[in-house]
């Protein structure tokens, strides 16, 4: 099944995130090696591609896992957690409608 995984970073999150981005990524790729990944990105504080010292306000990983403690186990294992970047992970599932 698919789940959402739906992050919420602290205030002033950038440095955190650079600093824990390598770990956070080698995670994501993995899943995506594994075609487990639907999508994943973060969301930036300001409405650009690239918000600079803005930042980011938190992130949306789309992927899928056999249950839903298999998601929260993944979720609650994300650098991002130990490096401070996230005040909240919500993990819940995910029903793909479209595109088919």
């Amino acid at each position: 099944m698919l789940y959402a995984i739906i992050s919420e970073d602290v205030a002033h999150s950038l440095e955190k995130r650079m600093t824990a981005r390598p770990a956070h990524l080698k995670r994501l790729q993995a899943l995506q090696d594994a075609g487990r990944l639907i999508l994943a990105g973060p969301h930036p504080a300001v409405d650009s591609e690239n918000p600079g010292e803005a930042g980011f306000t938190g992130s949306l990983i789309v992927a899928e896992f056999d249950t839903l403690e298999a998601a929260q186990q993944w979720a609650d294992a994300d650098p991002y957690i130990d490096a401070g970047v996230y005040t909240q992970v919500t993990v819940k599932p995910f029903k793909k409608v479209l595109p088919q």
